[in-house]
């Protein structure tokens, strides 16, 4: 029989040494990810700080040297995946842990899931922090009808046609628009976004969620300014809503 493929979440940003992770991860999801001595994840030496701070409310199965982690990232080939699978077929329980937020959405690991489903291997997602659902939660725009669109393109005339893509998909389907840029490129999205779509668009943004600088700001495009909120190399979500 095999084992189960635990789906665990990670908090979304680097938090102060005082910080609890409860008021992130619920205790009954603390408890699970302690209990497992394999995992996979993106970067093994953020899998290992995640386990130390887990260990400061929740004793760990094993010593953190002796939990197996592997990494499954960008890099990793599409033949890999069933070597990383492998543990947990044969009976192994383990973990799939996101770099930040939930496993499997806007992050790695979406093939290894449907490649457990396909081994009939149960697959069992664990409740914890996911910045694209906060940020629809927090930005007072349509949450009966969203899409994510992950990244943006980079080049300045591609980005501005799929701005106006998605404004006008915004606007026909009255759907919330949600995409996420590289932090340090956040203020040059902004600027595009007030140059190429109209004013009367709402364009809501969160930056650090769950951490003590969160703040969220909604705005029609033709009111926010450069200074209206501070977004240089700081993790933000943009939600946007044609009216």
């Amino acid at each position: 029989m095999s084992g189960i493929l635990y789906l665990i979440p990670n908090t979304l940003g680097k938090r102060d040494e005082a910080d609890p992770l409860a008021d992130v991860i619920p205790a009954g999801v603390q408890h699970i990810a302690a209990g497992l001595d394999y995992l996979v994840a993106e970067n093994a030496k953020t899998a290992r700080a995640f386990l130390k701070k887990l260990a400061e409310t929740t004793p760990l199965a094993r010593p953190i040297q002796q939990i197996e982690i592997r990494e499954l990232n960008v890099n990793t080939r599409a033949d890999a995946l069933a070597d990383l699978l492998a543990p947990i077929a044969a009976g192994r329980d383990g973990g799939l842990l996101s770099e930040a937020g939930v496993p499997a959405v806007a992050d790695p690991g979406a093939e290894l899931v449907r490649l457990a489903h396909g081994r009939r291997i149960r697959v069992r997602p664990l409740v914890g922090p996911s910045s694209i659902l906060l940020a629809v939660m927090g930005s007072g725009l349509n949450g009966q009808s969203f899409a994510f669109n992950g990244y943006l393109p980079v080049d300045a005339g591609e980005r501005a046609q799929r701005l106006r893509e998605l404004e006008q998909r915004s606007r026909k389907a009255s759907q919330t628009q949600v995409f996420i840029e590289t932090p340090y490129r956040n203020a040059a999205l902004l600027d595009a976004m007030r140059q190429h779509c109209a004013g009367t668009t709402l364009l809501s943004v969160a930056v650090d969620l769950t951490l003590p600088g969160e703040t969220i700001v909604t705005l029609p495009l033709s009111d926010w300014r450069p200074d209206r909120l501070e977004l240089h190399k700081r993790p933000a979500i943009f939600s946007m809503l044609a009216v």
